[in-house]
């Protein structure tokens, strides 16, 4: 056969097989069942899935008048002392994501701390569900913002829990804007000074009373990682949340205080329900992979798992997403 000849029957047998393949896929989809689009539900229990009730707050919102009520305390989450005989100070530990680790940071062993805003209802609830896990919780009520709270609240820990060994980060500021010009600077100074300001000043004064073995947990977004165009400024602050929580993890190394970072996708608390317009609320989560919003307890483990030595000693300076799904 000449090799003309030759050349031809190979890419008419080429042309063949991938017709083939064509075929057998074809049959195959023809053949499949109908994929089922429902909200994913992989936990211990099934969670609300949109359209939810049209609602909207007032900032800074309240996790006591939100519908449907937040899954916070992972009931089938059993504590093994990951974090016996730990202290942790938690900001924004009133409600949503925070309320929930806090919970389990307590039922694995760890007295704790919250700072929160003016929220008292709310901060409340938390603290009466963490004796109830038989651990000490002492409430902080101000601004992040401040640096005089920061460094009050840090010592006030040290003063009446004995000590500090982990850090979690979380309060935030979250409203949007459309349009660039709409973003005032009144606006973008109380994101940058809440979510990043706030962060900074946390950690700063921490860190002294803080040993090898301590951690750090900041709270990032997938809007660092993807950005979102309506939260021009969130989405800056929770990109130098992720670059903050990696500089800073390199900073700590020599002092053996890991510094790592939870990047969460929509999850269901007060934060949107005080950012977003009520029409907007009602299918919060809903284009998700999941087709859901996270709740606050679907979080919260990996805050526990970040904080433990026991689990992550190897890890520092991390972005963990938990966002439902690429």
């Amino acid at each position: 056969m000449r090799p003309d000849d030759k050349r031809e029957a190979a890419i008419t047998n080429t042309v063949q097989r991938q017709q083939q393949i064509q075929d057998e896929v074809a049959k195959a989809d023809a053949a499949a069942p109908e994929r089922n689009n429902n909200a994913m539900q992989a936990g211990a229990r099934d969670y609300p899935v949109p359209p939810f009730e049209k609602t909207h707050q007032n900032k800074p919102g309240t996790e006591a008048s939100l519908s449907p009520e937040t899954m916070y305390d992972a009931p089938f989450y059993k504590g093994s002392g990951k974090l016996a005989g730990k202290v942790a100070l938690i900001t924004g530990g009133d409600s949503g994501i925070g309320r929930s680790v806090a919970i389990l940071m307590a039922r694995e062993g760890a007295d704790i701390a919250i700072s929160y805003l003016d929220e008292d209802r709310d901060a409340k609830t938390t603290q009466d569900a963490i004796i109830k896990e038989g651990q000490k919780c002492l409430l902080l009520r101000g601004d992040v913002r401040e640096t005089d709270f920061c460094n009050e609240a840090v010592e006030t820990t040290v003063s009446e829990l004995g000590g500090l060994d982990v850090l979690v980060n979380n309060a935030a500021f979250q409203v949007h804007t459309r349009e660039i010009e709409d973003l005032s600077d009144l606006h973008f100074d109380e994101t940058i000074r809440t979510n990043l300001h706030g962060y900074f000043q946390m950690a700063r004064a921490a860190i002294p009373h803080m040993k090898n073995g301590s951690a750090i947990v900041n709270t990032g977004s997938t809007t660092g990682i993807s950005g979102n165009w309506q939260l021009l400024d969130y989405s800056m602050s929770k990109g130098g949340i992720h670059a903050f929580t990696r500089a800073l993890g390199s900073n700590l190394i020599d002092r053996g205080i890991r510094v790592n970072a939870v990047a969460p996708g929509p999850v269901w608390s007060p934060l949107n329900p005080s950012d977003r317009p009520a029409g907007e609320v009602e299918t919060f989560g809903a284009n998700t992979p999941m087709k859901r919003p996270a709740q606050p307890e679907e979080l919260a483990p990996a805050y526990v798992f970040l904080a433990s030595s026991h689990c992550s000693s190897y890890i520092t300076g991390e972005i963990l997403p938990v966002i439902g799904g690429y």
